[in-house]
């Protein structure tokens, strides 16, 4: 998978800007007139990195922010009744990327000129040099693109004397820092159209997010923490169960499909939970907020809660056609079969998706990106690394959480670590408050499965999973989901999928 480049990035995040605005740019100038001083100030803060922002152009508090977008400080931007940030938003949005390297809005220095001045006033610097390298700024598709020479120095430098007298061919290690200042504000802009959106919009409900239901989760966990054994499960209350978990998948869809509230939280999760975002081998991860993986985020949100809902609603039918069968002993061998191969393909969706927040997430520090790897669905591939075995005192519920991701560990496994993670959070509740949404979501999930397994497997006698034994279900679901893989990459809702 090739990373991406600050040049590449700055299209794409100059693209998704004039698109916004061009779809809701009025909108957007509308909501923020309307605004005082405290809701400017609070949509500054919350696209911000700790809700941190300059208070103005000088502010040192920041470091080389000051250097790199001295305009974006609240002293400017948060004032009532200024345009201040509607006249730079403007500019962003409707100029090319050129005419904003030679000009900005209403008419302070061009991106070009700002940056030569902090390298001259205020010793702003790249940290590498980039020798006999130098980067081209011409309005086309090669705008911010670099070369190196690497023979006829002398040749080569005199073809590109006009270029450099016309001041679009510039040293790489200048360009580099013109690109940054770019790419931070239009990333910068693209965060605060959908904050000053969410700020006003008069569709949103205000009230608390209508939450998935955990009753199954809850119940799930607190079964795996009792040390007594209780009254061993029936196929009847089985068959209640699955029935319960179903019921509630399909409620939780029906959220996503008429609560705004809820699914744009949910493609928040899974728009933050992507593998892009796992450092790889050089510690290197997606750094920018482009609108390109919203689709897919929307995507992976609908398309894993029809599938989790369609898994729990063929377990339960399984269940009745199992209860059905009692006299027909090869129906039955068949049946189990095919539930043990069921269960364990919903083992391993739960897994993936709690590992994938874990590792963009709490446990961050612990996954690796192979930077030109993909697994199996073409998703960049991500592996543990290190031991969890040494978090075993200093941190035991993450510990436990980066047990459950391993790949070996299966259903069977997965009850003791859920019953220590279910013991830990009864003894510290605190340590539950800990985990995010996403995390604590997905631990649901989880528990739910593996606590169904647990009780299913005595009372049925289920048999093991089997890679060769009814895989009729598993086997074309899998097909179907490469299928989707594949149409994921073709669906483009970037029109569409934004706060209203």
């Amino acid at each position: 998978m090739d990373e991406p480049t600050n040049h590449g990035m700055v299209k794409e995040l100059h693209e998704d800007l004039a698109r916004k605005y061009k779809t809701i740019g009025p909108r957007v100038e509308t909501i923020w007139r309307s605004f005082d001083k405290g809701k400017r100030t609070r949509c500054l803060k919350a696209g911000a990195e700790d809700g941190v922002v300059l208070r103005h152009p000088l502010d040192p508090a920041l470091g080389n922010v000051c250097k790199f977008m001295p305009e974006w400080n609240l002293r400017d931007i948060a004032e009532p009744g200024s345009d201040f940030l509607l006249h730079l938003l403007r500019h962003r949005a409707t100029k090319s990327l050129y005419e904003q390297y030679c000009e900005g809005a209403n008419g302070a220095p061009g991106d070009r000129d700002l940056i030569i001045d902090m390298m001259l006033t205020r010793n702003l610097r790249h940290v590498d040099s980039f020798k006999d390298c130098f980067t081209i700024f011409l309005d086309n598709d090669q705008y911010g693109m670099s070369s190196r020479m690497v023979s006829h120095h002398a040749e080569t430098l005199a073809k590109l004397q006009p270029a450099i007298q016309a001041g679009v061919c510039v040293p790489q290690s200048t360009g580099e820092l013109i690109l940054m200042r770019q790419l931070y504000l239009l990333q910068s802009l693209n965060i605060l159209v959908e904050d000053i959106l969410d700020q006003g919009s008069q569709t949103r409900d205000r009230k608390d997010r209508p939450k998935k239901p955990d009753d199954a989760a809850t119940a799930a966990l607190s079964k795996l923490a009792i040390d007594t054994p209780s009254a061993q499960p029936t196929l009847p209350d089985l068959m209640a169960s699955a029935r319960d978990q179903r019921d509630s998948l399909e409620d939780y869809l029906t959220l996503l499909c008429s609560e705004p509230v809820v699914l744009a939280h949910a493609v928040n999760m899974s728009f933050f939970g992507r593998p892009e975002l796992v450092a790889d081998e050089k510690g290197r991860r997606l750094p920018v907020h482009t609108d390109k993986y919203t689709s897919a985020a929307f995507f992976d949100v609908i398309h894993g809660a029809i599938k989790a809902a369609a898994i729990w609603k063929y377990i339960a039918h399984l269940l009745e056609l199992l209860e059905s069968s009692a006299s027909d002993k090869v129906y039955r061998a068949i049946v189990l079969q095919e539930i043990s191969n069921i269960c364990h393909l919903e083992y391993s969706r739960a897994q993936a998706i709690f590992r994938q927040y874990v590792q963009t997430c709490t446990g961050a520090k612990w996954f690796r990106r192979a930077s030109n790897g993909l697994d199996s669905v073409g998703n960049p591939r991500v592996t543990m690394k290190g031991d969890p075995e040494e978090l075993t005192r200093a941190d035991p519920q993450l510990h436990y959480m980066l047990r459950l991701c391993q790949t070996d560990t299966n259903a069977s496994k997965a009850v003791g670590w859920l019953t220590k993670l279910s013991e830990l959070h009864a003894a510290h509740p605190a340590e539950r408050e800990k985990l995010l949404p996403a995390e604590a979501d997905s631990l649901s999930d989880l528990a739910v499965i593996v606590a169904f397994i647990q009780d299913l497997s005595p009372a049925v006698s289920m048999p093991s999973f089997s890679r060769k034994k009814r895989q009729a279900f598993v086997a074309r679901s899998q097909g179907l989901e490469a299928e989707l893989n594949q149409l994921k990459k073709q669906v483009d809702l970037r029109d569409f999928a934004a706060p209203s």
